[in-house]
């Protein structure tokens, strides 16, 4: 895979699985149906169970809206609080999204874990940022809100609130990317198992 810029404009949206939401696929690595991961935007307008993955781990980050409570099958809950609040869990865990305050949307990443190991942070964009990729790793940057350009001579496109850049190493070896702008982002590593 190759580092590009994803525009907001361009991710396919599609109905859950279990045909109670919406999903806009943002991007996924690895073969298709059969992905080592996949990020995506939720959008979650009503109280709704969520799809059962086996063999998959999940990080949920609540993006806007008032606020999810994820209600497990054994009682356990955990709330997304605004303004980004998140939770990680496997993917075979049943599960019910109850809303607090009307809809919300939601990052959605979720991975192979006997392929990949992912690390997903929330962070401010305030002047500089860099990012190291390493031989076999891709990182993901979701601009949530603000404008950001890379700098130097990495060929990609700037990024607006909403877009995603997806960053890989370079052929044989690591790959710096500097990244110059305001605002916030959602910044996951994926590294091979």
């Amino acid at each position: 895979m190759n580092s590009h810029v994803i525009p907001a404009a361009d991710y396919r949206r599609e109905r859950w699985r279990n045909g109670l939401g919406w999903t806009s696929e943002i991007s996924r690595g690895g073969g298709d149906p059969d992905w080592d991961w996949r990020m995506s935007i939720a959008e979650i307008d009503a109280d709704a169970a969520f799809s059962r993955f086996l063999g998959i781990d999940r990080e949920i980050c609540l993006l806007s809206g008032g606020g999810v409570d994820l209600c497990f099958d054994d009682g356990t809950r955990h709330g997304l609080e605004p303004p980004h609040g998140r939770h990680r869990f496997q993917g075979e865990r049943a599960l019910q999204a109850e809303l607090r305050d009307g809809p919300v949307q939601v990052c959605n990443l979720m991975w192979r874990r006997d392929r990949v190991s992912v690390r997903l942070w929330h962070r401010p964009l305030v002047g500089s940022m860099v990012l190291f990729a390493e031989e076999g790793e891709t990182w993901l940057l979701h601009l949530v809100a603000g404008q950001a350009v890379f700098a130097g001579d990495s060929g990609l496109a700037g990024l607006s609130g909403g877009d995603t850049g997806v960053l890989c190493s370079s052929v044989g070896g690591r790959a710096r990317y500097a990244l110059e702008g305001g605002g916030e982002a959602l910044v996951a590593r994926i590294t091979a198992v």
